[in-house]
């Protein structure tokens, strides 16, 4: 059990992100019927510093789109959300810093909730076919004001607890990214005893 921890963690991440979207977007399963909110709409949950703003990103995370077909962007996600959950397993297997896993945990957790979105969401809602559905965004964040020459950002991108999950496990890893045994390592056959005991501190 505490080997999967990580894992545990990801599948939380993945559940609260599905269950706030599906709350967001609406759903009718098993005679259980929620109609969301309208596209575009948005309400305040904390004045109007944090609100819930209901968009469809078609393309990349905090409403990023991306120029290349949309096939191509599904299939890089899964190509992506693939080689960090291997990593992730290779990480457990070899005791990897907890602190390492954990930011390896939440990449993938993000990955893999707007990858469901991309991949399934279009042939769920009747939208789009499959690899064509869009990810629903809804966290709203008022920031200060960001004026570089003619560019002007007077609030956040909105985004998902997958987006931000993502962002965690960036700044994670960035933090403790030293930890991190080299991958030839990481990828070799035998367990680096000084890496277990590290985990272990």
């Amino acid at each position: 059990m505490r080997r999967w921890w990580a894992w545990w963690v990801a599948t939380g991440v993945v559940i609260l992100d599905q269950a706030t979207k599906l709350a967001v977007k609406g759903f009718s399963l098993l005679g259980i019927e929620h109609h969301g909110m309208l596209l575009g709409q948005s309400f305040p949950l904390l004045g109007d510093t944090i609100r819930i703003t209901y968009i469809e990103n078609p393309g990349m995370a905090f409403g990023i789109e991306f120029g290349a077909g949309k096939i191509i962007l599904s299939l890089f996600s899964i190509a992506a959300a693939c080689a960090v959950g291997f990593v992730l397993a290779r990480m457990q297997r070899y005791a990897v810093a907890w602190q390492v896993q954990l930011a390896f945990a939440l990449i993938f957790a993000g990955a893999l909730g707007n990858l469901i979105d991309r991949v399934f969401y279009g042939v769920l809602y009747g939208e789009a076919p499959l690899f064509y559905g869009r990810v629903v965004d809804f966290l709203d964040v008022d920031i200060p004001d960001i004026h570089l020459g003619n560019w002007h950002l007077e609030r956040w991108w909105i985004f998902n607890i997958a987006d931000a999950a993502v962002s965690c496990g960036m700044v994670l890893l960035l933090l403790v990214g030293h930890r991190m045994p080299p991958l030839g390592q990481l990828f070799g056959r035998m367990p680096s005893h000084e890496h277990q005991t590290d985990n272990h501190q």
